[in-house]
């Protein structure tokens, strides 16, 4: 029962982690939502880095830290496939 309860606290801290991120995403690179988390999703399995971690990499990133150059082409690499455009349910 303790573990089930550890792992659970942990499920939630690590989701929170990657909404913020993918909030973050949304802000700095005009990209919605579904497609932050597919950002995060690809730059994890590219670097297989867990995506908590891209997540928490991101986060301190947006409060001026350096992205781990891995990380920063992959991101770039990302929000060039999926860069805010013209989107057929709307701009």
């Amino acid at each position: 029962m303790r573990t089930e309860n550890r792992q659970l606290r942990q499920a939630l801290a690590s989701h929170a982690v990657v909404d913020q991120a993918i909030g973050v995403l949304m802000v700095l690179s005009r990209i919605a939502p579904h497609d932050g988390f597919t950002v995060l999703r690809e730059i994890s399995q590219h670097t297989n880095i867990k995506l908590s971690a891209v997540a928490e990499q991101i986060l301190k990133h947006a409060q001026g830290a350096a992205l781990p150059d891995v990380l920063r082409v992959e991101l770039r690499a990302a929000l060039a496939r999926h860069a805010a455009g013209p989107r057929p349910d709307g701009p």
